[in-house]
Order: C-alpha cells, then sequence, then structure tokens
C-alpha cells in the first residue's frame, strides 16, 4: 500500500464516519471495515466516468449493503460526481442527496435503490443479464460496443436472504461471467456474531451454484485485493465471489462488536478512530490535497475509456449502421417508430378467451415491432403464456435468447427484472400467478420507487382459478399492489383491453401489472365504446343505460366486468336503467381530473362496484351513495363458475344488491 493509497482509504473511512456522527444516526462499522475493497474497486478496475454517469458502457456498481450507504457518498465525492461535500455533512436529513439508503435517481452514480439486504445482488444479475444480451445481439467481429462488468459490495446479510440464494443460483445457471461481487465477511450482524445464525459455508455453496470463489484473507491487504478482482474478470465463464475477510468498525474501539453496526461511534470513540488511523482528530469532512489530486488522476482515466468508447461507436456506425441506430435506440429507451400498428385488433365472432391467452397474442405481436421486449416466467410460461414464439431462451451458450427461465424463483425475478430496466437497452417483463406475487412483492416496492421501466405479469388473478383452491386463489393482492405508490395496475376486461393495457405499460413510465383470467372472458367490441382513450385514463363507460338517463352505475374490473354487463340486461328486464362502467385501472382513474370521474360516475347516482377480490379500498371509488359486491373471505375447491354463485359475484347477485341500492337511496 503507497502512502496516497493509505490517504484514500482512510479518507473514505473518516468521511463515512463523519457523516454519521454529523447525523447522529447511520451505520459506520461496514464502511471502516469495507473501504479497502470498494477503493482498489473503484481506483484500479471500476470503467465509469463521473462526468457522463449513464454512458452506456460503464460498470456498474452496486452497494448491496445499502446500509453503508456514508461509503459510497464517500466514493461518489472523491471521484468526482455531482455530489458536493455540503451534501456529505447533510447525511439523512430532510431533502438532502444523501439518504439513509442509496436511492436510484436522487444523485448520480447511484446504480440502485438499495438497503433491503439481497435485492442490490438480484438486480445485479439483471444487469448481467441486460449486458450479456446487448452484447451477443449487437457486438461484431472488430466492433465490441458492449463490455462492461458488474461489480457489488455484498454483506452477511445479503447472504443470508433468499433472494441472493434464489438469485445466485440463477446466475450461476446462466454463466454470468461479467458479475464479480466483493463479499464483506465481517461475520457480525445487528443481534452479534454470524454464529448466531449463519453457520453455512460460504464459499462451498456458492461453488455448488457454478461461481468461481475467491478469497483474500486479509481485508487490508489491498495487492491481494487487487490480484483477486483481476483474476475474477479473467473468468469469463462463471459469476465471480471474492470473500474479502474485514473486521467491521476497523480501527475504532468497537472493532468486530455489533456496536459499531447501526449506531454513531460517538465523539471519543471517533476521535479514537482517527488516532488510530494516524488522522487529525478534530478535523471533520476533511479530503487531503493528495486524495483529490490522485483521484481526478482515476477521472481522466474514465473520460478516456468512454472516448475510446465514442469512437468505437463512430465506426460501429458507419460499418453497421442499422444495428447500431437500433442499440442507441434502445440504449435511449426510445421504442420503435409505429410500434402501436402491431397491437392485434380483436373481434367479437372471433369467440371467447381469457386474458392470459391474449396477452399470449399481444406479446408475441409486439415482439416482432418491439426488440427490446426481454422477459419470463417464474417457471410457468405455458400457464401465463409468456413465451416469445420463435425466440431462443437466454443461456450461457445462446445470451442473445430473449425468453429467460427464471425457475421458480419469483423474488429473483422480479429484482432481475429491475435490474434489467435499469441496466437499459431491454424492457423487461417477468410472470408468474398473482397469488404468487407475495414472494415478489420486495422487488415489487422497489420498481415503483425506483420507477422501473418493467412488466410484471400476473395470470390467474381470481377465484376463477377455481379447482386449485383458495391456496392459488388471490383474494387481498389487488388492494395491496393498489396500496403501492407508483405501481399502475391494470385489470383488462377482454382480449381489447388486454391490448390496451400492452400497450400503456410499453409506453410506460414506470413499473405495471397486468392481472389476467385463466378463465375464458367474451370479447368486447372495441368501437362499442371510446375503449382506447378510455383505458389510459383507467376508467370509461362500457355501455351507457338504455331508454334513458341511467338509475344506477354499475362498475366492474376485470372478468367481472361480463357479470356486470349481464346484470345490467337483468335490471332493463326490470325497468331499471343501468350504465356500466369499466375500470380497468382505479388508481389512474382517481387520479383523473375530478370533471372527469364525476361525468363516468355522477355522484348524484348510486354506484355498485363488483370485483373479485376484497371489498376494502372501494368506498374511494364509489362514494357516500355506492356499495360493493366482492370476496372479503378465502376461496374455495370447486369449478370456476361455481366458486363465483357460491361467492355472489353472479349477474344475478349484482342484479340484486343494484335493487337493493336503489331502494335504500330512494
Amino acid at each position: 500500500m503507497t502512502d496516497v493509497d493509505a490517504l484514500c482509504v482512510n479518507t473514505l473511512r473518516t468521511l463515512s464516519v463523519d457523516q454519521v456522527e454529523r447525523a447522529k444516526s447511520g451505520h459506520p462499522g461496514m464502511p471502516l471495515g469495507a473501504a479497502p475493497m470498494a477503493y482498489v474497486l473503484w481506483d484500479r478496475f471500476l470503467k465509469h466516468d463521473p462526468t457522463d454517469p449513464a454512458w452506456p458502457d460503464r460498470d456498474r456498481f452496486i452497494l448491496s449493503a445499502g446500509h453503508g450507504s456514508a461509503l459510497l457518498y464517500a466514493l461518489l465525492h472523491l471521484y468526482g460526481y455531482d455530489l458536493p461535500l455540503e451534501e456529505l455533512k447533510r447525511f439523512r436529513q430532510w431533502g438532502s442527496r444523501t439518504p439513509g439508503h442509496p436511492e436510484y435517481g436522487h444523485v448520480p452514480g447511484v446504480e440502485a435503490t438499495t438497503g433491503p439486504l439481497g435485492q442490490g445482488f438480484a438486480m445485479g444479475v439483471g444487469m448481467a443479464i441486460a449486458e450479456a444480451h446487448l452484447a451477443a445481439v449487437y457486438n461484431r467481429p472488430g466492433h465490441t460496443v458492449v463490455d462492461h462488468f458488474t461489480y457489488a459490495i455484498v454483506s452477511d446479510g445479503d447472504l443470508m436472504e433468499g433472494a441472493s440464494h434464489e438469485a445466485a443460483s440463477l446466475a450461476g445457471t446462466l454463466g454470468l461471467g461479467k458479475i464479480v461481487y466483493l463479499y464483506d465477511s465481517n461475520r457480525i450482524s445487528i443481534e452479534g456474531s454470524t454464529d448466531l445464525a449463519f453457520t453455512e459455508d460460504v464459499g462451498r455453496r456458492f461453488e455448488a451454484y457454478g461461481w468461481q470463489v475467491l478469497r483474500v484473507e486479509d481485508g487490508n491487504d489491498l495487492g491481494a485485493i487487487e490480484s483477486a478482482i483481476a483474476a475474477a474478470r479473467q473468468e469469463r465463464g462463471k459469476p465471480s465471489l471474492v470473500m474479502v475477510r474485514t473486521h467491521i468498525g476497523y480501527g475504532s474501539p468497537k472493532q468486530d462488536s455489533a456496536a459499531s453496526h447501526g449506531e454513531p461511534l460517538g465523539v471519543e470513540a471517533a476521535k479514537s478512530t482517527k488516532r488510530a488511523l494516524g488522522w487529525p482528530e478534530d478535523a471533520s469532512f476533511h479530503v487531503p490535497g493528495d486524495v483529490s489530486a490522485h483521484c481526478r488522476e482515476t477521472l481522466r482515466r474514465g473520460a478516456r475509456s468512454r472516448e475510446v468508447w465514442r469512437a468505437a461507436m463512430e465506426t460501429y456506425r458507419a460499418a453497421y449502421p442499422g444495428p447500431s441506430a437500433e442499440l442507441e435506440a434502445r440504449l435511449a429507451g426510445t421504442l420503435p417508430d409505429g410500434w402501436e400498428a402491431a397491437l392485434p385488433v380483436f373481434r367479437p365472432g372471433e369467440g371467447a378467451q381469457a386474458t392470459r391467452t391474449a396477452s399470449g397474442a399481444v406479446l408475441n405481436a409486439l415482439a416482432a415491432a418491439v426488440p427490446a421486449l426481454m422477459g419470463g416466467s417464474a417457471d410457468l410460461a405455458p400457464s401465463t403464456k409468456t413465451l416469445l414464439k420463435g425466440s431462443l431462451d437466454f443461456s450461457a451458450s445462446h445470451p442473445e435468447g430473449r425468453n429467460l427461465r427464471f425457475g421458480v424463483r419469483e423474488l429473483a425475478m422480479g429484482a432481475a427484472v429491475n435490474g434489467m430496466a435499469l441496466h437499459g437497452g431491454v424492457l423487461p417483463y417477468g410472470a408468474t400467478f398473482l397469488v404468487f406475487c407475495d414472494f415478489a412483492r420486495p422487488a415489487l416496492r422497489l420498481a415503483a420507487l425506483m420507477g422501473t421501466h418493467a412488466v410484471f405479469v400476473f395470470t390467474h388473478d381470481s377465484i376463477g382459478v377455481g379447482e386449485d383452491g383458495p391456496t392459488h386463489q388471490p383474494i387481498e393482492h389487488l388492494l395491496s399492489l393498489r396500496a403501492i405508490p407508483g405501481l399502475r395496475v391494470l385489470r383488462p376486461a377482454d382480449a381489447n383491453e388486454t391490448a390496451q393495457a400492452w400497450r400503456m405499460a410499453l409506453r410506460g413510465p414506470g413499473p405495471t401489472v397486468l392481472a389476467l383470467t385463466r378463465q375464458n372472458l367474451p370479447v368486447l367490441d372495441p368501437e362499442s365504446a371510446p375503449m382506447a382513450s378510455g383505458f389510459e385514463r383507467g376508467g370509461y363507460v362500457l355501455r351507457e343505460a338504455e331508454g334513458g338517463a341511467p338509475q344506477v352505475v354499475l362498475a366492474g374490473t376485470g372478468s367481472e366486468v361480463h357479470a356486470v354487463l349481464a346484470a345490467r340486461d337483468l335490471l332493463g328486464r326490470r325497468g331499471i336503467r343501468a350504465r356500466v362502467v369499466s375500470l380497468p385501472c382505479v388508481e389512474t382513474f382517481l387520479a383523473q381530473p375530478e370533471a372527469y370521474r364525476r361525468e363516468v360516475l355522477p355522484p348524484s347516482l348510486p354506484c355498485l362496484a363488483a370485483e373479485a377480490g376484497v371489498t376494502r379500498g372501494w368506498r374511494e371509488v364509489v362514494g357516500d351513495r355506492g356499495d360493493v359486491i366482492g370476496v372479503d373471505r378465502f376461496g374455495a375447491s370447486a369449478p370456476g363458475e361455481e366458486v363465483f354463485r357460491h361467492l355472489g359475484l353472479t349477474p344475478e347477485a349484482i342484479a340484486e344488491r343494484a335493487v337493493s341500492l336503489l331502494a335504500s337511496k330512494n
């Protein structure tokens, strides 16, 4: 270790300690122990340019151990990103750019929102999938324009979480050789020694997953860390885990104890730590001039790498104008001109079909027009109808493939889809049954928090699943997904609304859930109502009352729209005029101007909403004069139509409830 190396490492350490001390909260232990490995990676290997943080061929770095965010902010500041020292002094404060855990989009250089352990690990797998795919599709002999690594620092806690197990298994299976993860093995968690709950042989586990495992016994040995990372980069057939034995709270009186994990060291302990590191104990947020000069040289190296890439892109454009234009459009997130013309139109005379089946047809039609579309299912492609016909499976031997086989790994799938979206160049989707979205919920929440442009296809969306019974019949799931801010939940009523759902999902922005039926549904006439424009607004008048002004409004989502339509006819025979409203996206509808909402659901009219899920949350839609018919209990094992009948979601039951509602309001 040279003098300037030591200065840089200790600057990272003390900046991290100072942030936590100033905020009076945070996690100083991890940065004190992991600073050497972070420094070696950023100083010797990481290909990045702080003056152009979105440069597409940069290496990706994820701090999966997001609680050590002070270390990441120190790195970003030293290496020239737009994060001034004043922001480090505002660590964890309202309105600062240095929140308690890294947040994507908050400051350049933060590639993913991390903190929920295991998520960063799994998102990195998605980033590596995107890189490998784009490289296979667009690189040409003598023209390598996609070639970068995915790095992460992961912790003991990350490797305990199930997300990392799922993602590590997937990464090994796919042979993602450009993943290099540094494992900060300090053997301490919040409760104490990891031996309390984590005694497995991590190295052998990862070897069993198909990873290369390298070991560094001294986390302060910069040369050993450098050699291990270099060896990891040479192995292109399998991902690499570099196990680095570190000491949490290194140099502090609280070294190797849980006391240094999640709270400030304290004034005296912080001074003691600085003394042990040879640092001025009263200096706060101190960056020596030699450190600044050294990091500026690294910054120049990054700029040179970017310029080399730009020159390579120029020659690539000249040699391959078509592929280069397509690649650049994909990296910019621009959809091809005229892609919407690929959306199929379904006719009522073509017969009933499940919205999952219609979705499969729409997806395959779009895939021909939108090459960025890429994804798969958690071992349910035949059921979710998400296989792209004519495309290869993505694998180590065929990274150009667009079909992803995630296996029974819903959480890793969700996180990997997020990682693919964050990487850019692909428009990813992941699919499973709606009831199993619970396994992926942490990833869905992060998708909404980050605003990733990703699509989550959840089929078998109600008690209509039938014979599989209550374990497979989602009841509370639509409500729980709608409760996530920024997550758009679309529940189309037929094949044509399904086409509109995909249209809305591809347009973005942000993540979209498609909730789709197993059971067949009649096809609605797309010309009989303002389906396209109304769908985009989350709700519209599907069928107006006949014979005069409506006396009651019947609203529904998904498969229940057809029960509502039939109930309208039953009411008509009794002289009751009913308007039918389709509400494919409740949260989008509620965000519309009040004038539009009142036009569709006049507050002067009683409104009855029907949905095969819990009724909680619907009062905001139907208002004080309204009522809701739904399922506030678990389902049952029986044919789907029979379950609907027993639980009161039939046209007859809806019509009777509407009559009662009218009587109570008159």
